[in-house]
């Protein structure tokens, strides 16, 4: 049986009447045609999801009534902490991070970036991040945040998971475990596509992250990002 469209509804939308506004309902009524009786899932990214009768159909505007909600519990996962980069890929990295359940996605400040990372998460980040979940049907969408202040900042944020790892193609690390990595809460750190410079090592080393390699090829950002991610995910299957 196939999957059940779904809808996002943002969290402080949870509450009767539930609304489905915007783009979502522009979708549901003008798109697929739903009329009142159909029932829709909706997601909030936060792990609520439920199944819904369509009450009404307004021009711009769908009511509905809930027939189930579930709330799941947040499962541990990976945060990746990426370099900020003029990356034409980030769309897709934000895709991959929802479809590989990533827990968080962080963008920081290295030595080496190209250009100003943002003082927070963009607004226009969140959809490609939606419609990856729609398509995949993860009710989880990757905490997004932005560290502006550089190394200082990632090394604060790193004091707060179990495990740290820099991925680093450097003759002293050791090949990623994937399994090792996926036992609860881990973060994991790339460089933008110029690399760590050498403060940047010695800073990361002191303050406990271990550096781990992808391989014996030097891999793209994007490609190692993706390739971290697969395999934590596919641990965590196992």
């Amino acid at each position: 049986m196939a999957r059940q469209d779904a809808f996002f509804l943002p969290p402080g939308d949870w509450v009767e009447p539930y609304v489905l506004a915007g783009e979502e309902a522009r979708h549901l009524i003008g798109v697929l045609r739903a009329r009142p009786g159909d029932t829709v899932r909706l997601f909030d990214g936060a792990g609520r999801e439920g199944v819904f009768r369509i009450e009404s159909i307004a021009r711009r505007e769908a009511t509905l009534s809930p027939i189930e909600i579930t709330q799941g519990e947040r499962p541990d996962g990976v945060t990746l902490a990426v370099g900020w980069n003029k990356a034409a890929r980030r769309t897709w990295l934000l895709e991959k991070a929802v479809e590989l359940e990533a827990r968080g996605l962080v963008f920081w400040q290295a030595a080496r970036s190209q250009g100003a990372v943002p003082q927070a998460a963009k607004e226009t980040w969140q959809g490609p991040m939606i419609a990856a979940a729609k398509q995949c049907g993860n009710p989880w969408l990757p905490e997004l945040s932005t560290l502006p202040g550089g190394i200082d900042e990632l090394v604060a944020l790193g004091r707060t998971f179990p495990r740290r790892y820099l991925l680093w193609a450097g003759p002293e690390a050791g090949l990623f475990d994937p399994a090792e990595a996926a036992r609860g809460d881990s973060l994991l750190v790339l460089g933008p596509e110029g690399g760590f410079t050498p403060e940047e090592g010695r800073t990361f080393s002191d303050a406990g992250f271990v550096p781990v390699s992808l391989g014996r090829r030097v891999l793209r950002l994007e490609t190692a990002a993706v390739l971290a991610l697969g395999l934590a995910f596919w641990a965590r299957a196992g």
